[in-house]
């Protein structure tokens, strides 16, 4: 497979339809300063990856053991499932691997809501920004099809598909990974913790920052990282 280049995606096109005004502002602040640039992760962020992926190991392993999401603990779910026996991990990657497994995640509550009026805000460009598996048969097709699905065809240009994020230049990524590393060792991007089943518990360390969820106020975030009409680098 050939991965989709960050930086191919970065440039978004002004279409037709409900967000054919992506970042686009009316009145005199309109281009006085640059847009803020938000990537925000897909897998348990905007889609339920750990409820879906709960439900089918359940459905399709009904006698094996299973982690209920109160007692899910870091990122990795086969490594958690690994522990509980060796077989297990093996059997839990291959839920994500199989068809229609991405394609089929729900929403969470008020994503596609929020992630719609985030995009229209003026002076503000957001990007979906996630990682594909490496068994690339079913994901990469999914995850385009997911967004327009719940999104709409205009959010298509706005998908960036790549291994390693820290890469891709941005002022704010919202991703529920804690711990987000690649070739830049020091990335553009502020990283926001989105909270999920696999990170509440954990602490983290001034100046980092949480959404707890989409009824969280993710405005504020956004404000505070807009430079004043001026200051614009």
């Amino acid at each position: 497979m050939i991965l989709l280049s960050c930086f191919l995606h970065l440039r978004p096109r002004r279409g037709c339809g409900a967000l054919a005004g992506l970042g686009r502002g009316l009145g005199p602040s309109a281009g006085s300063r640059r847009a803020l640039r938000v990537l925000v992760d897909m897998d348990g962020v905007l889609a339920d990856f750990e409820g879906g992926f709960l439900k089918k190991f359940r459905a399709r392993y009904p006698d094996k053991p299973y982690i209920a999401l109160e007692d899910r603990r870091g990122f990795w779910v086969s490594e958690q499932y690994g522990r509980l026996g060796p077989e297990l991990s093996e059997k839990a990657i291959s839920i994500w691997e199989s068809k229609n497994f991405f394609i089929e995640l729900d929403p969470l509550p008020g994503a596609v809501e929020a992630v719609k009026q985030m995009a229209n805000l003026a002076d503000t460009d957001v990007f979906i920004c996630t990682s594909p598996i490496k068994k690339y048969q079913y994901c990469p097709y999914e995850k385009y099809a997911w967004v327009e699905k719940h999104f709409g065809p205009e959010f298509l240009e706005q998908i960036v598909l790549t291994r390693d994020k820290t890469v891709v230049s941005a002022d704010l990524l919202i991703d529920d990974r804690p711990d987000i590393t690649g070739a830049e060792q020091n990335p553009s991007w502020e990283h926001v913790l989105f909270t999920a089943c696999h990170n509440k518990h954990l602490q983290l360390r001034p100046p980092s920052r949480r959404l707890h969820s989409w009824a969280d106020d993710w405005r504020a975030i956004l404000d505070s990282k807009r430079l004043p009409p001026g200051q614009a680098t």
